[in-house]
């Protein structure tokens, strides 16, 4: 959404906006669980990595270079990260004039050799304040090796382990004193492609003496490619089988991770693709891995009763569709009326269509709910995914509440308190039976091709859809619960909601019962649009446009037919609906060469 502005500013001011914006919702309550609950990003157990002895969630981690002043760390303990690089640390705040820029040719972030840095004093600061920040920590020192030792001292209580610039002198002697004043963390060198041509010896020496404990190759500066950082992770692998390697920048797409993985690299750290690739990097890369283990997945037999939820729902929605298409009142109704279709159709046979309005948009979105809970069970439930069981519960669950609007009205219909009765057995016995769900999905995905880049437009379309129907349920809800109509409404009964009161006190709160009962519905139903788009986008998952598909389909043709059918035809009270179908078409024709071209089943 913001690629386009923040490109044409300064790189550091756009990049500043990005990770103040992110720290500072990661900082107030609740703030982590709303980043969390909208990226869905942590890796799967099965990618954890020890290395040093110490254990890393994943091989990813995100480069010093991106964050230099340490702005949004908090934020990224959710986007998928395992460790972070801080630093470069020197002793004194360093502010070079030449800034990182976005350079259009080439369409990638160039870091200048000199970067910032906040200095010790502000780095101790920043960093007493992540102490909470469940993330890995390894810091890069420069300066003098006086000014080193003297980092080392101030800053070892916070590290994981300590990364230093190649250097001429850097001598035995002095990485033995560092090692003492560390507290015997780990040390790692960072050298660059060209270094490691001149430098190869020396390089090795310190290896076989056992003086250093990792490597890192710096990939970002100028002239170096992906080609020869392969060649360089090769060279060093050829010769030291064991020792821990970890690459910074250089990586610009997945697959570049799992060439790189695949070569012997045991830890990555983003830069210059995490910002030019997007914020879903990590995470296409930690699914990539994921998919690449080649597990056969587990089959929870308990997903069928999710399914039959799904399946009440949907044949509940077919009968609601049916009486809204036939008698709209029901017996019961005029039971509480106290009159029969006939008189309420004497007095205003549009206060009858617009019961029938209500009632058929209803039941197209349970119909459309229905479907998006039973191939939520199908192909993610039945697989142990623990995405998919989250959205139906969380869907179900506040399903369920919606009932509590229905008391509000002085209006509980037996039908709709048996409908209860029946769905609540099977959403219970799906949710004790699934409880030890826990998968993560994998993905197919290596490149930024044109299909994924297009995918993102519409996985947009489909979040702010989701968005829409939430905001539409709640606001049809509170309508429902104060003054029942809306001026459009009015209009078409020609009548003002004194006069129906007046012919008959119980019909506001039978119209109101049905606006609570759709806008519960519709608020529900949002949230599997929302949460489907949010976390089930991937290459190859044909199941999830064609949920989309045919999912979307019962609820707009319901919707939108009806107020025809009945001549409620007001633009302004369909505009909502002539949007959300843009958005839904837009979304299906964006996303689908992603979603049915790819590798996935």
């Amino acid at each position: 959404m913001f690629k386009h502005i923040l490109t044409k500013v300064p790189g550091h001011i756009g990049r500043e906006f990005i990770h103040r914006s992110m720290n500072s919702i990661a900082s107030i309550p609740g703030g982590n669980q709303l980043i969390h609950f909208l990226g869905h990003m942590n890796p799967s157990p099965t990618l954890a990595v020890k290395l040093f002895g110490i254990p890393f969630s994943s091989p990813v981690g995100l480069s010093g270079k991106v964050d230099p002043l340490l702005s949004g760390t908090r934020a990224f303990s959710n986007l998928g990260f395992s460790f972070v690089e801080v630093g470069p640390v020197t002793k004194r705040k360093q502010q070079p004039s030449v800034k990182p820029y976005y350079e259009r040719e080439t369409l990638n972030v160039i870091f200048p050799e000199e970067l910032e840095s906040l200095g010790i004093d502000e780095t101790v600061e920043k960093l007493q304040g992540y102490n909470g920040v469940n993330l890995k920590k390894l810091i890069r020192l420069k300066g003098s090796n006086e000014e080193i030792i003297e980092l080392i001292k101030k800053l070892s209580s916070f590290s994981d382990a300590f990364i230093l610039d190649f250097k001429v002198d850097i001598l035995d002697h002095f990485i033995t004193v560092i090692k003492e004043r560390s507290k015997n963390l780990p040390i790692l060198l960072a050298i660059t492609p060209d270094q490691l041509s001149s430098k190869n010896d020396q390089l090795s020496c310190l290896i076989e003496a056992g003086k250093i404990d990792g490597v890192v190759i710096d990939a970002d500066c100028e002239d170096s490619s992906f080609t020869s950082l392969k060649a360089c992770v090769n060279k060093i692998r050829s010769i030291h089988k064991h020792i821990p390697l970890i690459v910074s920048g250089g990586i610009n797409e997945p697959e570049d991770a799992l060439e790189i993985y695949h070569a012997g690299v045991n830890l990555f750290m983003l830069s210059s693709g995490y910002i030019t690739s997007g914020p879903g990097l990590p995470k296409r890369i930690n699914e990539l891995l994921d998919n690449n283990q080649k597990r056969e997945p587990e089959i929870f037999s308990g997903w069928i009763w999710y399914w039959l939820f799904g399946l009440a729902v949907f044949i509940g929605g077919l009968l609601a569709l049916l009486f809204s298409m036939t008698r709209i009142v029901l017996p019961y109704d005029e039971h509480f009326l106290g009159i029969s279709r006939n008189d309420i159709l004497n007095f205003n046979k549009n206060l009858l269509y617009f019961m029938a309005h209500d009632r058929m948009t209803l039941a197209g979105t349970m119909i459309s709910g229905g479907i998006l809970y039973m191939s939520l069970a199908r192909y993610g439930i039945k697989y142990g995914i623990h995405w998919c069981r989250k959205a139906v519960n969380i869907g179900a669950i506040t399903g369920f509440l919606g009932i509590l609007l229905f008391i509000g009205f002085g209006y509980f219909d037996w039908l709709h308190g048996l409908f209860w009765l029946i769905l609540l057995p099977f959403f219970l016995k799906g949710y004790f039976s699934t409880k030890t769900i826990n998968a993560t999905p994998v993905s197919v995905n290596k490149r930024n091709h044109q299909a994924w880049k297009l995918s993102l437009y519409g996985q947009l379309a489909f979040i702010i859809l989701g968005f829409a129907f939430i905001i539409g349920g709640l606001v049809i809800s509170y309508i429902g619960a104060t003054f029942v109509f809306v001026q459009t409404d009015i209009g078409y009964l020609c009548m003002p909601p004194e006069m129906i009161k007046k012919y008959n006190e119980a019909l506001i709160p039978v119209i109101a019962h049905d606006r609570a009962g759709f806008g519960s519905a519709l608020f529900s139903v949002g949230l599997l649009v929302l949460m489907i788009s949010l976390w089930g986008f991937r290459e190859g998952d044909k199941w999830v446009w064609w949920s989309m598909l045919i999912g979307g389909f019962p609820a707009f043709l319901a919707g939108i037919t009806i107020h025809f059918v009945i001549g409620y035809t007001t633009f302004a009270h369909l505009l909502p609906a002539y949007v959300a179908v843009a958005l839904y078409i837009f979304g299906l024709i964006f996303t689908y060469s992603f979603l049915m071209k790819g590798e996935n089943k």
